[in-house]
């Protein structure tokens, strides 16, 4: 076979005179240009498909859980009172300290008590005098009596007498009254803890006026051995929450609440466990909800008048869906999980969460039993993509969260 008729028949080789290059050479040339026109066409042909990604599948299942339900609550100590004087004066001494603790009945101010000293020594002048008006009235009617029954005068005299005697009398309790009176005022001098607890802040310093009618009182003090955590729940919850437990009312209900925990601001939970103690009464009208009341012991003071936290409520769940949150997507406040068809091809669907139980999601709508969902590698997955499901030995949602 002639050599030419390998050549392509371009206006490039056309112009090459193969009769005048030796046979070697016109090998050489042959074998470029046949591999120059491979690599054209291998530029224009198109990329092959990329292979399916291997994604681990599992089916979902109904089973009893426990789910997490958190709500916001504030901290306040079983007594918080205000400090305040019972009567005005300066404030002579200032005697603890911000944040101390104190004991009930531990002098904590103390007030100028000179004018009240002076009211009760002078409420103890009129109370002598007073005595001493009713000696002088008992003797006047010892006297007149047996020259009333002499009918040496007439019996006018001796009731004027007798009646003078009970004025004074009368006089002496007014002046007790006025002695107890001026006795307890010296008392307010002395500004005592009614309970136990922590002293909050003291606007008021040394040798400041102040009243009973002050706006701002001389510091607040928290008995904090016990801490109330106040928190709410919406209708809805609260109707979940009374149908979680037995007992004909709320007080039977009350009883059978299984402990509450309580997590503080740093996202660590507090030690010890609490008791739901009280329900409120009513809703509120302003915010739809309703107030419940739950008690911590503490003993070391670690909580204090005023921090803020969050509730933690367990509720059983019959037949629920499980998904770990390790297999949904959020995008625009919504949750997302992809599942799979027979044809193995995903889709992006919607779902309702109602709660949580440990890193896994409560599903209320969007996914049933048995439907088969991707668990990893989803951030990259479009709607309708194809996939190689992966089933470990493990294939239901229930056994895998069981693991975790």
């Amino acid at each position: 076979m002639n050599s030419e008729t390998f050549i392509p028949n371009t206006s490039i080789i056309s112009k090459i005179q193969l009769n005048q290059i030796p046979i070697m050479k016109k090998v050489t040339l042959l074998s470029l240009i046949v591999i120059f026109f491979i690599s054209c066409a291998d530029k224009n042909a198109a990329p092959p498909a990329p292979e399916a990604p291997k994604l681990p599948v599992a089916a979902i299942t109904t089973e009893s859980t426990t789910t997490d339900a958190e709500y916001p609550a504030s901290i306040q100590g079983t007594v918080d009172v205000e400090i305040r004087p019972q009567i005005s004066g300066n404030l002579d001494r200032v005697l603890v300290d911000e944040g101390a603790y104190v004991s009930k009945g531990q002098t904590l101010f103390k007030i100028n008590e000179r004018p009240f000293r002076e009211q009760l020594n002078n409420a103890l002048a009129n109370l002598h005098a007073a005595e001493a008006a009713l000696i002088n009235a008992q003797l006047e009617v010892d006297k007149l009596t047996p020259l009333v029954q002499n009918k040496v005068v007439s019996d006018y005299q001796l009731k004027t007498a007798k009646a003078t005697k009970k004025i004074a009398t009368a006089n002496i309790e007014q002046a007790k009254a006025m002695v107890a009176s001026a006795k307890i005022n010296l008392g307010y001098t002395n500004v005592t803890a009614p309970v136990s607890g922590y002293i909050g802040r003291l606007p008021k310093k040394q040798g400041s006026l102040v009243a009973a009618t002050d706006v701002e009182a001389l510091t607040t003090l928290s008995d904090v051995r016990e801490v109330y955590a106040y928190f709410s729940l919406s209708e809805t919850d609260f109707i979940n929450f009374k149908s979680q437990y037995a007992g004909s009312s709320i007080g039977a209900k009350i009883k059978n609440l299984p402990p509450v925990s309580l997590i503080l601001a740093d996202n660590n939970a507090y030690p010890q466990t609490g008791k739901i103690d009280m329900v409120d009464g009513q809703f509120d009208k302003t915010t739809g909800a309703i107030t419940l009341r739950a008690t911590f012991p503490n003993a070391n003071g670690t909580l204090r008048s005023g921090n803020t936290g969050r509730i933690r409520l367990g509720l059983e769940h019959d037949d629920a869906i499980l998904v770990p949150q390790s297999a949904t997507i959020e995008m625009q406040d919504k949750v997302f999980v992809f599942t799979v068809n027979k044809e193995n091809k995903v889709t992006k669907t919607p779902i309702t969460v109602v709660g949580k139980s440990g890193a896994n999601y409560l599903i209320k709508d969007g996914v049933k039993s048995g439907d088969q969902i991707v668990l990893s590698g989803i951030d990259k997955l479009q709607e309708g993509q194809l996939i190689q499901p992966e089933k470990s030995r493990d294939t239901k949602i229930a056994q895998l969260i069981n693991k975790k």
